[in-house]
Order: structure tokens, then C-alpha cells, then sequence
């Protein structure tokens, strides 16, 4: 895998992401550190990642089951640590998963799986903070 990051400097702290997939990404910082608040911080983007990992992986968990899954959300939250480096310390993990027939005994599998397995992400996040996990299941 590969990225590369590039200093805008006419922006004032806003970087430009390509990823190896030929991808773009913007990245800025707060007003008060030089930047203009004009993209998601790259904490921000860090903690997206980790909930998109994570979604990827509950969705096709339950599509390889052959449940009829239609939705799957995830809302994160999360705490740092006051000092540098400001890790994370506390992620706070919420899922809403949408389907037809869904038992509740699959999803939460699903996201053990993910979070014991196969999200690199949180399993990586995991190693400074305490990731807490809840769900519900919608029929729809």
C-alpha cells in the first residue's frame, strides 16, 4: 500500500492526498494552527477510516451469510489524549444495521469478527484506546 502527501502551501496548512488506488484526499487544519478549515482534519479522516474499515467488513460478513442486509451506519466518537501525542484513547463505536430478517445473533457476530479479526483499523487504533462497541438491528 501506498500514499503520497503533499503540502499545499498556498492554502496554508492543507495537505493533498493521493492514495495508491489513484485517489485524491484534502486534509486541513484548525484556523488557529495555520490552517483554514477548508477539509476534514487528518485525525478526522484517521477515525473515518477506522469506521469504514470496519462497516466493510460487517457488511460482507453478513452478505457472505446470505443475509439480506440493506443498510449498515456507523457513528464514532472519540476521545484524545490531552498531551502529545494527542492519541486516541477512547473510541466510542455505534452501528445501526438495516435488513430484512436480520438475526441479532449475526450482526453481533459480524462486528466481533471485524474487531477481533479483520479491521486492521480498530485493531490498530486498539493498541491506545478503548473501543467500545454497541448496535441495533432495523428491519427494512
Amino acid at each position: 500500500m501506498e500514499c503520497t502527501v503533499n503540502w499545499l502551501p498556498a492554502s496554508g496548512m492543507a495537505f493533498g492526498a493521493e492514495t495508491g488506488s489513484g485517489h485524491l484526499v484534502t486534509m486541513d487544519g484548525a484556523p488557529d494552527g495555520g490552517g483554514r478549515n477548508l477539509a476534514p482534519r487528518p485525525m478526522e479522516l484517521l477515525l473515518a477510516g477506522a469506521g469504514g474499515c470496519t462497516a466493510y467488513d460487517v457488511v460482507l460478513i453478513l452478505k457472505r451469510g446470505r443475509h439480506d442486509v440493506r443498510g449498515c451506519q456507523v457513528k464514532l466518537s472519540a476521545e484524545r489524549a490531552s498531551a502529545d501525542p494527542k492519541v486516541f484513547t477512547r473510541i466510542q463505536m455505534h452501528f445501526v444495521v438495516t435488513g430484512r430478517g436480520l438475526p441479532a445473533t449475526a450482526v453481533e457476530r459480524a462486528i466481533a469478527m471485524s474487531h477481533e479479526k479483520y479491521c486492521s483499523a480498530t485493531i490498530m487504533l486498539g493498541k491506545t484506546a478503548s473501543v467500545e462497541v454497541t448496535h441495533e438491528v432495523v428491519e427494512g
